[in-house]
């Protein structure tokens, strides 16, 4: 077993080139939590998570004060032991939100650390179901001043040009006649064959607005309808589910296998939308994962592709990977080393040990955050000496 000698994290804060708007929020920047877990043999394991416009620095802390002092000095093959350790650490401080996002970041750290070291990438260490490629679909369709239903149109478009046969679009901004507007343009462009999903993210107040939009949207031929309430609402994502034949899809913000058990015992959804940067890391994504497969539910977990194609790639019910075809959006591949292929609507597996990717020290350099009072942007928790 391979003893973990020091866990690090850093801030890094990437501006997008331009700000780009959901139905509730504009996002200008994106921060993430990177994770480092080094062993005592050398060989060093990287996690993150997202901390959205500004929060990176409470990630941080959760790391540098909380959860990386539990893991330092422990085997790092003991995995369950030291999610759990860090699970019980943080149960008054958060069992989801930023202390959940940065043990997930740590505890995938620690998968990648023992992937390189067995040399294996890491969904062949966690158990291929795929060994060459997975599904993915492409995502995009956001707001921006100026931009028509023409301009959106031609974007999905390019995405099934180019080889995918599936492409999601965000919705619930404008009014219902306008989104159906902008729907109609986008199924006119990609045909009749190609799956069309929306997302909401988390837009209606209650069901009698979400009936209104989705009277007018159903009729385009949906996969599914994403987030369509705050998360909390499950009633509401109940009775939805109930009232139309498009599948509801949820729980990307979700955290804690707990809470996805009763999304799915009240038919809540009927497709999971689980994150690993999110709901507890990849220990936690694949109880969630397999909770799910024993309810007849597929999983297509939310963004960040560089990791979820390897646990799509090992859980026989996960359908779909998420891909951002370029950093306009989401900009994450700005501080890696290297770059997931897509290739004729799929994503080519890694073939290199553990998930396939280092920060970049360039990117770290320019991107990374330097809080109060240290040298430089990475922060090192070391075991303390016995």
């Amino acid at each position: 077993m391979a003893r973990i000698e020091s866990v690090s994290v850093c801030v890094a804060r990437v501006p997008l080139d331009n700000p780009v708007t959901f139905s509730t929020r504009t996002v200008q920047a994106r921060e993430y939590c990177l994770v480092r877990v080094r062993s005592v043999d050398g060989v060093e394991g990287v996690g993150y998570c997202y901390a959205v416009n500004t929060s990176g620095r409470l990630l941080a802390v959760a790391v540098t004060d909380l959860l990386g002092p539990i893991v330092a000095g422990q085997e790092s093959l003991r995995v369950e032991g030291l999610w759990q350790a860090m699970y019980q650490e943080a149960l008054l401080q958060g069992r989801a939100g930023v202390v959940l996002r940065a043990l997930s970041a740590i505890d995938t750290a620690i998968w990648d650390l023992n992937a390189r070291s067995a040399g294996l990438p890491l969904y062949r260490y966690l158990g291929a179901h795929a060994d060459d490629r997975v599904p993915a679909y492409a995502s995009g369709g956001y707001y921006w001043p100026g931009k028509t239903n023409a301009a959106l149109a031609d974007e999905m478009a390019g995405h099934v040009a180019s080889g995918f046969d599936a492409v999601k679009m965000k919705t619930g901004r404008l009014s219902p006649a306008e989104e159906e507007a902008r729907v109609a343009a986008v199924r006119e462009a990609i045909g009749p064959n190609v799956r069309l999903m929306l997302d909401a993210n988390n837009a209606w107040p209650d069901l009698s607005t979400a009936l209104e939009y989705m009277k007018r949207l159903e009729r385009y031929d949906l996969f599914w309808i994403e987030e369509p309430f705050s998360p909390d609402d499950i009633d509401n994502h109940v009775r939805l589910a109930k009232a139309m034949r498009v599948t509801v899809a949820t729980g990307e913000i979700e955290a804690g296998r707990w809470r996805f058990k009763e999304l799915l015992e009240r038919g809540a959804t009927s497709l999971l939308q689980t994150d690993a940067t999110v709901c507890g890391g990849v220990t936690e994504w694949r109880r969630i994962a397999a909770t799910a497969a024993s309810f007849g539910v597929p999983v297509a977990p939310h963004a960040w592709h560089d990791l979820h194609v390897h646990l799509v790639a090992c859980a026989p019910n996960a359908t779909y990977a998420e891909f951002m075809p370029d950093a306009h959006i989401v900009n994450f591949r700005k501080l890696i080393d290297t770059q997931i292929v897509a290739e004729k609507g799929a994503l080519l597996l890694p073939k290199t040990p553990g998930l396939g990717f280092a920060f970049a020290d360039d990117a770290i350099a320019r991107y990374g955050v330097t809080q109060i009072g240290e040298q430089g942007p990475w922060q090192v928790v070391k075991a303390i000496a016995a």
